[in-house]
């Protein structure tokens, strides 16, 4: 267990060379569907960007935001990724886009799990298997979205839910092997 206050181990370049990878390549999506595809798309893809580098951010460097006033600007950061996130699911529902409405709300309880998992952790880690049980399910409604897109020749949409699939995914793994700090 890791005590709130002493630094983590680094993170192996490995690890970093990947996540800057695919931050890189869903910055391109969010470029490419901000310069061709729908706007609910564009509002969508930068939306999770910044909910993605925000949870990056956090995981890799907890410290930095034991701050009171950084923890509030993080929140305030994620609050408003998330209203943006909220906006592209009611436009998808209003375009009949159904299977990114879908994508878009299991996505939304991926972040209410890994919400959780950074604000109570101790909590999270005691519930390991209900939570565990959650994100394979999440997960797996996901992956089985990626099908459904393949299995209908949208290699875009594919292409992108796999990308976040892996971005997210990543993060969830670096999560269940963060130390649970404790609360001094």
């Amino acid at each position: 267990m890791q005590v709130i206050g002493k630094s983590r181990p680094p993170v192996p370049r490995r690890s970093l060379k990947l996540e800057a990878a695919l931050v890189a390549l869903a910055a391109a999506n969010g470029v490419f569907f901000a310069l061709g595809g729908s706007t609910s798309k564009a509002i969508d893809s930068a939306a999770w960007l910044v909910l993605l580098i925000l949870f990056l951010a956090e995981a890799h460097y907890p410290a930095a935001f034991a701050a009171a006033t950084r923890r509030i600007a993080i929140r305030a950061m994620r609050f408003a990724a998330a209203l943006g996130v909220f906006g592209a699911a009611l436009a998808y529902i209003f375009e009949g886009n159904a299977l990114d409405a879908i994508n878009t709300a299991v996505w939304i309880a991926v972040v209410v799990l890994l919400e959780a998992e950074l604000r109570w952790p101790a909590g999270m880690a005691r519930a390991k298997t209900l939570v565990s049980a959650a994100a394979i399910v999440l997960y797996g409604t996901l992956g089985a979205l990626v099908v459904v897109w393949t299995a209908r020749g949208e290699w875009l949409d594919a292409y992108d839910a796999a990308l976040w699939l892996a971005a997210f995914g990543l993060l969830e793994l670096k999560l269940i092997k963060r130390p649970v700090p404790l609360r001094s």
